[in-house]
């Protein structure tokens, strides 16, 4: 079982959060309050965090200022990331766009359609809001441009699942509450769910999700499938297979190592080590051999038993994922070993 830390996790920032701070610091540049040290934002919850400015420029009609990005605790690629806003009068309204490292939408299915810089809803209202309320307190009109840049964000980009969704060029500005919640599960498992949204928009009839890197090669490579059709499922076999629930496509094909496909064939949803194991006395009966029940690894139970307990694991894994999708989503299992050899297969 994980250990838990000793100490509370430390909580961070979005990067739609410090795209705000930053975008607020560089109106008051603009609009004549000067260069500030600090910035304090309203996060949608009624969080008040202030921010250090760490970058500064400013020039004829426009102001840029930047944030250093604190994730807190969370293992976020773009923790320490400099986010900058660059603002000038610009006519009707509020203007957004894309600088260096933030990336380009291409493809439907995500908040944002095509062409649009990718910064998500939140963000966009929260930078929407803090221009309205400048604009009132210092009798301006409100009209303005907002460049969003991240440097070497195209470079981090690739770290994540931006490429996949259609994401051109450099990050995603997201965040719907402002705040990094240490080791949550739930930006990947949102990021799954624009997964999915990407491949219904794109028409996509056979989606697949994998535990890992391994598996998700032999997978695509086996069926010839497009990188958008591939989920980043991970440990979230649960989190994924609701969303499709809901959201279904004609044919889902779920794929991963022995181990973790066990645990999904055993019922589990949640195939993090820290949140489900193997049980090995069920394993034992299951497989009519007692010897099975004194072991500690799937891959024990592999070499001692051979391919009938691969085809065991695809065969229950797939009774498991049926009962998860409507009636009609054509599914299939892939086992692979820790090579990506496909070991057994189940269904359609």
């Amino acid at each position: 079982m994980a250990r838990k830390p000793d100490t509370p996790l430390r909580r961070g920032w979005t990067t739609g959060a410090c795209a705000t701070a930053a975008t607020r610091a560089a109106l008051m540049g603009l609009w004549g309050e000067g260069r500030p040290e600090r910035v304090r934002i309203t996060l949608p919850r009624g969080e008040r965090p202030d921010f250090a400015v760490a970058h500064w420029a400013a020039g004829e009609g426009w102001a840029e200022a930047g944030v250093i990005k604190d994730a807190g605790d969370d293992p976020d690629v773009t923790h320490g990331a400099l986010v900058k806003a660059r603002v000038s009068a610009s006519p009707g309204g509020v203007v957004f766009s894309a600088g260096e490292g933030v990336g380009t939408v291409t493809m439907p299915g995500l908040p944002i359609p095509p062409g649009e810089p990718a910064i998500n809803p939140v963000p966009r209202q929260m930078m929407q809001d803090t221009v309205a309320e400048m604009a009132a307190r210092l009798g301006q009109a409100g009209d303005v441009r907002i460049e969003i840049s991240i440097p070497g964000g195209a470079a981090l980009a690739q770290q994540t699942w931006n490429p996949r969704l259609g994401i051109k060029g450099g990050l995603s500005v997201l965040g719907t509450t402002g705040i990094v919640r240490p080791f949550s599960c739930a930006a990947w498992i949102a990021s799954i769910h624009r997964g999915i949204d990407v491949a219904r928009a794109q028409g996509l009839t056979h989606v697949a999700g994998c535990t890992g890197a391994t598996s998700e090669k032999a997978v695509q490579a086996f069926y010839g499938l497009p990188d958008h059709a591939m989920l980043d499922m991970g440990d979230f076999a649960g989190g994924m297979l609701k969303y499709l629930a809901r959201h279904p496509v004609p044919r889902v094909t779920v794929g991963g190592g022995i181990g973790k496909l066990t645990k999904l064939a055993q019922g589990a949803r949640d195939l993090h080590s820290g949140r489900s194991q193997v049980d090995f006395d069920a394993l034992a009966r299951a497989l009519g051999t007692d010897d099975v029940a004194y072991m500690n690894t799937a891959l024990q139970v592999l070499e001692e038993v051979g391919e009938s307990y691969a085809k065991w694991v695809a065969e229950s894994a797939l009774t498991q994922v049926r009962e998860m999708l409507p009636e009609g989503v054509a599914t299939d299992i892939v086992v692979t070993d820790r090579k990506g050899a496909i070991l057994a297969r189940a269904g359609v």
